[in-house]
């Protein structure tokens, strides 16, 4: 869409977009962007929330009244999540076994993983499509990075000239959307409230993103630190959640 913008601003069409990979739009350089923080596929934020989509919407369309840029600024608000403690929670996978979660964060992420294969493949076959892939061609290389940014020996970002910042949310992105969608694929017609629920109280790799978030507010690199702050932890999930 960046690209497409110098295009139309030259026919005299103004534009403006909505960025949710940061590096990525600043190489780009649209005319207007506004860069925000909530979980790729949700450009708005939470479903069902048309209060928060509309200030999403009204600070987008406030870059109308600035000069062409090249311009990209920071949407400052997380996007909402409800309470973990909201009453109706029925856990939508229920993960076997404790041994893998005692050898340690990784293979507990690992095994879960490998248990949640078949749903998401299930989820795969109903919908022909899967926004897990931003990271790589494989859940398992997303699980490979996080685990070796737990290690505190990140892996080589997959593609040249990209920070670790942006790697590292990428394979975030890719671990999240895979328990989503598998997560989705579960009998009951689940609420995505349901599944964020579970996701965030229940799961290893929900553990994984809050001992990212930690790595990233102590590190010196400066694509890393702003993924502590605004990108890896919804800020109601961050405040609410018991530590």
């Amino acid at each position: 869409m960046g690209a497409l913008g110098h295009y139309l601003e030259r026919e005299g069409i103004p534009t403006a977009q909505i960025s949710l990979i940061r590096e990525q739009t600043a190489a780009i350089r649209p005319p207007r962007a506004l860069w925000v923080p909530f979980m790729l596929g949700r450009p708005f934020g939470v479903p069902g929330d048309a209060a928060f989509q509309r200030r999403v919407l009204v600070a987008l369309l406030s870059l109308f009244e600035r000069k062409a840029g090249p311009l990209l600024e920071d949407y400052a608000e997380d996007a909402p999540a409800e309470s973990l403690d909201a009453g109706g929670f029925a856990c939508p996978v229920s993960f076997a076994g404790s041994a893998a979660a005692d050898r340690g964060l990784a293979e507990a992420l690992r095994d879960e993983v490998r248990q949640l294969a078949s749903w998401h493949g299930l989820a795969l076959r109903r919908r022909g499509r899967s926004t897990v892939g931003v990271f790589g061609p494989t859940v398992d290389a997303a699980v490979e990075h996080v685990v070796s940014f737990l290690d505190q020996h990140p892996q080589t970002p997959p593609v040249e000239g990209m920070t670790a910042g942006t790697a590292i949310k990428r394979a975030c992105d890719d671990l999240r959307a895979y328990y989503f969608e598998a997560a989705a694929a579960q009998p009951g017609n689940l609420s995505s409230a349901a599944i964020d629920r579970w996701f965030w109280s229940d799961t290893a790799a929900a553990r994984a993103l809050f001992a990212i978030r930690d790595i990233c507010l102590g590190s010196s690199d400066p694509s890393l630190r702003p993924l502590g702050k605004l990108s890896l932890i919804p800020r109601a999930v961050a405040e609410g959640r018991p530590r």
